[in-house]
Formats: structure tokens, sequence, C-alpha cells
């Protein structure tokens, strides 16, 4: 590859607020090689345009481009580039540096401004990398000369109680059906069969009880830090049975699975066999499963994906609890995959699946 073109972007909600860095590298018939956005949380608008334009460079590098020629909406990032601006600032300086260091490792190069309404494609994915909190990576079509590779997905997964549904994930991702990680296990008990699966799979497990903190602001903080830590994309409820407060930077990025049709047979205290026992009460002739993202509310999120089962006359709440599960299998993989895939949208308390 000799000669690619760049087009970058970068924007922060707030100045510092939520913020991310994208780019689109295509060759110089206008082939699309690469479309990247990196959500960098809080950061200036300055910083995310020198941080794009770092991820661009390194990217024309690592497919051995030896001239470049970028495109930035930044008017004040081209002209530092170019030495018509002195950097001031001591945040932007050592950005300034490695993008510098990194020109100097090409043959030759351009580094030209253009007004934002012809940079639409990195605008977008930009936004689209801070509405989803998470990096996002456009994959090329086929026949492109070097394909982008999705980085697995980093799950934080909450328990309870037996673990069966982080069993169900972990061996999605063994299958390789799932292109995801899970860095992350957050028990709310020592005592449970859940707790002792992870730590065989070797997972990393932390406990963290509820009755352990004064209030439940203490007890979502330390939540959110575990989950900050590990660096987590996805949080998934895996029979996690205790409220928490889920934070701002976390908003449309909690998933549960309810074992029935939402809004039905939902609410504080739905769980297990209460919610089965419920369903078979009610007289209903089919049941199921429904993911969702949380909100501070229980079962009231967003739905994203429902299956189906029937009810069956023989039924007990056991009977009805395996039907349902096999299900959920089913439907929790397929939703993660859908979030890793940037496919989902939360428009107006609604999930619409993109195609």
């Amino acid at each position: 590859m000799d000669k690619v073109i760049i087009y970058t972007d970068g924007g922060s909600r707030g100045n510092p607020g939520p913020a991310a860095a994208g780019f689109v590298l295509s060759d110089t018939a206008g082939k699309q090689l690469q479309a990247n956005a990196f959500y960098i949380g809080k950061a200036t608008n300055n910083v995310a345009e020198y941080t794009g334009v770092i991820k661009a460079f390194e990217a024309a590098l690592d497919i051995k481009a030896k001239q470049v020629t970028l495109f930035s909406d930044s008017e004040l990032l081209v002209r530092q580039i170019n030495g018509k601006y002195k950097v001031k600032s001591e945040l932007l300086l050592p950005l300034f540096k490695q993008a510098v260091k990194l020109l100097g490792k090409f043959e030759s190069w351009k580094v030209k401004h253009i007004t934002r309404d012809k940079n639409t494609k990195a605008d977008a994915l930009v936004n689209q990398a801070m509405d989803l909190k998470r990096d996002v990576v456009s994959r090329p079509a086929a026949g492109k000369v070097r394909a982008s590779i999705q980085k697995p997905i980093r799950l934080g997964v909450l328990i309870s109680g037996g673990g069966r549904t982080l069993i169900n994930i972990a061996e999605c991702i063994d299958k390789g059906t799932l292109n995801a990680e899970v860095p992350l296990v957050i028990s709310s008990r020592s005592d449970t069969a859940g707790t002792e699966k992870a730590k065989a799979a070797g997972m990393n497990v932390k406990i963290i009880r509820k009755k352990g903190f004064a209030g439940i602001d203490e007890f979502s903080k330390s939540i959110e830090n575990e989950l900050n830590n590990a660096k987590v994309d996805l949080v998934i409820q895996a029979g996690w049975l205790c409220l928490w407060k889920i934070p701002e930077n976390y908003t449309s990025r909690v998933m549960n699975i309810h074992p029935a049709l939402l809004p039905s047979f939902g609410g504080k205290g739905m769980f297990g066999h209460h919610v089965h026992e419920a369903v078979l009460g009610a007289g209903c002739k089919i049941s199921g499963c429904t993911v969702h993202f949380c909100t501070n509310e229980y079962d009231k999120g967003p739905i994203i994906i429902q299956r189906c089962c029937q009810v069956k006359e023989s039924d007990d709440a056991d009977a009805l609890a395996v039907r349902v599960f096999e299900q959920e299998c089913i439907a929790y993989p397929e939703a993660i995959k859908l979030f890793a895939e940037n496919k989902l949208l939360v428009q107006d308390g609604e999930v619409k699946i993109k195609k």
C-alpha cells in the first residue's frame, strides 16, 4: 500500500466531557480499508481530535503505507501540525509530539483542512462511539486489502446464584459463536455455585455483598469501580438479584434476562420459580424470556429480544423453567452479539435493531 487517504475527527460532549476519536482510511481509488472510532472517556475536543490523528497514523503505518494525506475539520490542529501555529497547551503538547513523530515515519505526507460537511463519515463514527460509550469498528466488505479485526467485547457479568447463564455465555465464547471475553465476574454472594464455577473456570471473581456497605450508593459505587477497572464494554446481569444504581456512563450498557415475556410477570420479587409459578397460575399458554437494557427500575428497561416457548398443561414450575432456559441460552448470546456489532439503537425508550 503506497498511498492512503485519511479523514479524522474527534468530539467531546462537555469539553471536557465524554469524548471519542475516529478515522476513515481509504486507498487512492476511494476504497475504504478501515473505519474506526475510539471512546476515550472524559476529554476535550482538541485531545479527541489529536487522538483520532494518532490512531489514524498508526493504522496507516500498520498496513505499511508510504505516503499519507490526512484531512481534518480542526483548523487549529492542521495549522499546528503544519508548523504554522505553536502548540501552547501542556495537555496537547505530548499528543502533538507523538503525531509529528509518527508522520516522520512516512516517505511523504500532507495534512489538510476541510469543512465539517465534507467529513461526515468520520463525524458519524465519533458520534456513534459517544452514543454507545465504547469503541466502534466498521468491518470492511470482502475483497478489501486488509480486513479490520473486531476486538472481543469485554463483558462484566453479575451473578447471585448458580451461574448457569454465565457458563452458557462462556461456552458460546469457547465455541467461537460469540466474539467476547469475560475479564470480570461480580457475585453478590460468596457461597454460591456460580461463584465456584466462575473460579473453577479461571475467571476473575469479585465478591461485593450489599450488606457490606452503608447504603445502596456505596454498594453501587463499588460495583462501578470494579467495572471501570476491568474496562468493561457491556455489563451482563446473569441471575443477579440486587438492585444497584446504574451510573450515567453505563446507560444502555447493562443487560438483563428475565424468564418471562415482559412487561408481564416482572418487578420486584419476580425471579426464578416465582415467575414460572405466576405464569402457570395465570393460565398462560405461552411463556418465554426477555433480554432488555436495565434502568434503575426492576424489569423496566427497553426490550432487545424476546423468545417464546409453549406452556404445557402438564407443566409445573420446574418443567416450564427448563423450557424457558433453553430459549434464554439462545436469546442472551444473540443480544450480546447485536450489541458487539453496534446494531442496537435506543430511541424514545425503544430498541431499534439496525440491519
